[in-house]
C-alpha cells in the first residue's frame, strides 16, 4: 500500500485542508481557554502590583517603582488579555529547507505556525507575520479571524523554495527579530519559529548573535521560542562517503561515515551546539519548545500547553493552600 502523501506532495488547497484537518484533530481539547494557552501566566495587561512570593514569582516581573517607594519587594500582575496580538517570526532560510524524516524542517515550521494561529485565535485577537526569507523580509499585518490564519499558512506553504544561491543570503535572525520589536508596539505574544542555527558561535561560552534582540523582546512580551530540528543534524549514520552541503553558504564536503569515531565526534558537537541554542532562549528570558521532523509533533505541542497551563495554575492553588 503506498505511502500517505505529506504536505509538499500535495497541491494548491489539499495542502492547506490537510494541515488544517491534522492541526485542529491533533490539538482538539486544546482549543478552549485560549487566553492561557501557549506561555504561563493570565496575560501582559497591567492590573497593578503585590508582594513578591519567594520560590513562586519571577525576577523580571518585580514592579521596582513600588518596591522602591514601599521599601518591600512586589511583582507585577497582569490581566489575561482579551484581545492577544501574536506575532510570529517565521525563519525560511535554506537551512529550514532541509529534512530526512517524514516532514522537512520548513513543512513542520509551517505546523507549527498553523498550532499557534489555532491556539490563539480567539474572538478579537490578532495574528501578524514575518517571514525571513533569502530575499528579505516578508510582513503579514496582524488581523483576525480563519480566513487571515488561513491566508498566511497558503503563503508559507507555497513559497518558492530557494534557489540554491548562497551569494543572496537575506537578513538573519537577528534582524529579523530586531524587525518584530519594530512593529510589536503593545504587549503581547511573540512566536519565533527556527532552526536557532543563525550565529552560533565556534566557542559555546560566546553568546549567539541574537541572543540580545531575543532577549530585549522578552522584556516586554512573552516569548515562545520554537526550535525545529531533524535527526539527522543530531548524529550521521553509517552510509559510506556522502557529500554534506551547507545550504546557506553552497560550501561542500565530502565525509566517510563509516569512521565511527567522526560520527561521535559529529553527535558530540551537535550536542554542543543544542545545548548553546537552549541556554540563550533561557537566559533571554523566553520559552523554548523544541520539535523534530522525525517526533509526533502534535504531541509534543499538546505536552507543552498542559505543561505550561499547569505552571500558570500554580501560583492560584499556592495561594488558595490547596494541592496540585
Amino acid at each position: 500500500m503506498p505511502a500517505d502523501p505529506g504536505l509538499a506532495e500535495l497541491t494548491g488547497d489539499r495542502r492547506l485542508r490537510r494541515l488544517e484537518l491534522t492541526v485542529t484533530r491533533r490539538l482538539d481539547g486544546l482549543l478552549h481557554g485560549r487566553y492561557r494557552g501557549l506561555l504561563p501566566g493570565p496575560g501582559s495587561e497591567p492590573s497593578g502590583s503585590r508582594e513578591y512570593r519567594p520560590g513562586e514569582d519571577e525576577v523580571r516581573r518585580m514592579d521596582w517603582a513600588v518596591t522602591a517607594r514601599t521599601g518591600v519587594p512586589h511583582v507585577r500582575e497582569v490581566d489575561a488579555d482579551r484581545e492577544l496580538t501574536t506575532w510570529l517570526l517565521v525563519d525560511a532560510s535554506p537551512s529550514m529547507e532541509y529534512g530526512t524524516a517524514e516532514l522537512d524542517k520548513r513543512e513542520l515550521a509551517v505546523a507549527a505556525v498553523a498550532a499557534v494561529g489555532f491556539l490563539t485565535g480567539g474572538v478579537g485577537n490578532r495574528l501578524g507575520a514575518q517571514v525571513l526569507g533569502p530575499a528579505g523580509l516578508r510582513r503579514f499585518p496582524p488581523r483576525s479571524g480563519r480566513t487571515h490564519l488561513l491566508g498566511l499558512l497558503r503563503a508559507l506553504l507555497n513559497a518558492p523554495r530557494a534557489g540554491g544561491d548562497p551569494a543572496s543570503a537575506g537578513p538573519d535572525l537577528a534582524d529579523g527579530l530586531a524587525a518584530v520589536q519594530r512593529v510589536a508596539l503593545r504587549r503581547g505574544l511573540v512566536v519565533v519559529v527556527s532552526d536557532f542555527l543563525d550565529g552560533l558561535p565556534d566557542d559555546p561560552r560566546h553568546p549567539t548573535s541574537w541572543e540580545p534582540s531575543l532577549r530585549r523582546l522578552a522584556v516586554r512580551h512573552q516569548v515562545l521560542a520554537v526550535q525545529v530540528t531533524d535527526p539527522r543534524e543530531l548524529e550521521l549514520p553509517d552510509v559510506g562517503l556522502v557529500t554534506l552541503v551547507d545550504p546557506e553558504t553552497g560550501r561542500r564536503r565530502e565525509i566517510w561515515t563509516g569512521d565511527r569515531a567522526l560520527r561521535e565526534r559529529y553527535a558530540a558537537a551537535a550536542a554542543v551546539q543544542r545545548e548553546q541554542v537552549r541556554q540563550a532562549v533561557r537566559r533571554s528570558g523566553a520559552t523554548h519548545l523544541p520539535l523534530r521532523t522525525d517526533r509526533d509533533w502534535g504531541a509534543d505541542i499538546v505536552r507543552h500547553v498542559h505543561a505550561q497551563r499547569r505552571l500558570a495554575a500554580a501560583p492560584a492553588r499556592a495561594a488558595r493552600g490547596g494541592t496540585a
